[in-house]
């Protein structure tokens, strides 16, 4: 996979939300938004409207002070790029701005410059593993449909005692009469299997 930028990144107009308490550090951080047309806030611990972390496009954090019930979010699902900033290299917490899913980092003190460079990397690294999440999702999706035809032909080969070819060739007919795919097709004769066994069980059959 090729890392070369197609042009040069622009952070004009975003928004950043920086939760560290009041501090030298975040004076220096706004000061360097401010250069870069970011608009920014800070709060400490988190905002007063949790909600309301969604609509930044890139979160800062302390790794040092920070915890989990912080975000409206589970570990490591924050919908915008995130930024730590760590000042202790005490091994739980930086296994902890791990687990948060930390796309770049900036060490404390915080200087005049450095953030530039963080948000390349952090909103690149953002990218790419949103881009990945959504290939799993999309692998599951066609993984779960083709166990779902899959046991539907194995259904029709029970019912109908035929091949596994003859059985598909049943699921697409079928399919083709209900004007529907044959995935759903495939989950309706599962579906209704299933209903079927537990009624036999139910009684006693």
């Amino acid at each position: 996979m090729s890392t070369t930028l197609a042009h040069t990144p622009n952070f004009v107009g975003w928004r950043a939300l920086i939760l560290h308490r009041q501090h030298q550090n975040v004076d220096a951080l706004m000061a360097q938004c401010a250069r870069i047309g970011i608009t920014a806030d800070q709060a400490w611990p988190t905002l007063e409207n949790a909600a309301a972390m969604s609509d930044y496009r890139v979160l800062l954090i302390d790794a040092d002070m920070g915890y989990d019930e912080q975000f409206p979010w589970a570990p490591g699902l924050a919908p915008m790029p995130i930024i730590a900033l760590i000042g202790s290299e005490a091994p739980g917490r930086i296994a902890w701005t791990i687990g948060q899913g930390a796309d770049a980092q900036l060490l404390k003190p915080i200087g005049s410059a450095g953030l530039y460079s963080a948000l390349v990397v952090a909103s690149q690294a953002f990218l790419r593993r949103t881009a990945q999440m959504q290939e799993i999702t999309l692998l599951k999706d066609q993984l779960a449909k083709r166990q779902v035809v899959a046991q539907a032909t194995a259904i029709l080969m029970l019912k109908h005692s035929c091949d596994a070819e003859a059985a598909y060739g049943r699921l697409r007919k079928i399919a083709m009469a209900e004007r529907r795919s044959i995935e759903k097709a495939a989950a309706g004769i599962v579906a209704g299997f299933d209903a079927d066994g537990r009624t036999n069980v139910t009684n006693g059959r």
